[in-house]
């Protein structure tokens, strides 16, 4: 399984069992096309049978359905399976993590990066979320004090209370049992929100050979893949 984690910094580019991601560059410029090129190019001559793309923006049905914030626009439409030729899953990009990092129960799961990701796993029931663009307040949105600029407007003292505040009203709003920081910027907390832990960086890899396995329905069935940190 290859898995591919899109972001608005780079892609994590890795196969099952994989511990550590090639990291590919990526931001305002990079097309899907491009990402493809330099995606084929870093697996060439690796085997796999079926390809996971996290994505980070709207998917319905698993297909694309927005335009990113922090990428060039093309994806919409852009067929990978054709490009690479296997068997080929898109997901959310928040969550590959959230589906890793699950260990029961009802589970909140919010990636601290260049935006704000989000997904929701109640008993094993995968509820995708797109809480970024959600208003917050003075006419902007949680992403917006909570994502990669947030941290550079404002500092790390100042975004870490916002981080506190924003969940701290999801949590009152979602009622989750706990909460997984994910993200690469989840790292720079000092400390953390209550009912809160930091993700594993690798649960994506996990997550992206989980999504396919599915209910009779075609709905995602999620089982824990961790102890219980309690």
């Amino acid at each position: 399984m290859l898995v591919l984690d899109v972001g608005g910094s780079h892609v994590k580019v890795a196969f099952s069992g994989q511990r550590i991601p090639v990291k590919i560059p990526t931001g305002p410029r990079m097309t899907p096309g491009r990402m493809m090129r330099r995606v084929l190019a870093t697996v060439r001559g690796e085997r796999f049978e079926a390809v996971t793309v996290g994505y980070p923006g709207l998917v319905v049905r698993g297909r694309v359905a927005r335009e990113p914030a922090h990428l060039a626009p093309g994806w919409i439409g852009f067929d990978f399976e054709r490009r690479f030729r296997r068997p080929t899953r898109i997901v959310n990009d928040a969550v590959l993590q959230a589906v890793g990092d699950y260990r029961g129960g009802s589970m909140l799961f919010l990636g601290l990066g260049t935006g704000l990701g989000s997904a929701m796993i109640v008993e094993g029931r995968l509820l995708p979320m797109e809480l970024a663009h959600l208003p917050y307040k003075k006419e902007r949105e949680y992403e917006e004090y909570v994502g990669e600029a947030a941290l550079e407007r404002l500092g790390r003292k100042k975004w870490e209370k916002e981080v506190f505040a924003v969940v701290g009203l999801l949590a009152r709003a979602l009622e989750p049992d706990y909460i997984v920081l994910g993200g690469g910027n989840a790292r720079k907390l000092r400390r953390l929100p209550p009912r809160c832990e930091r993700g594993d960086g690798r649960a994506a890899v996990v997550g992206g050979t989980r999504v396919w396995e599915t209910r009779d329905d075609g709905s995602l069935d999620v089982r824990p893949t961790r102890r219980s940190a309690g």
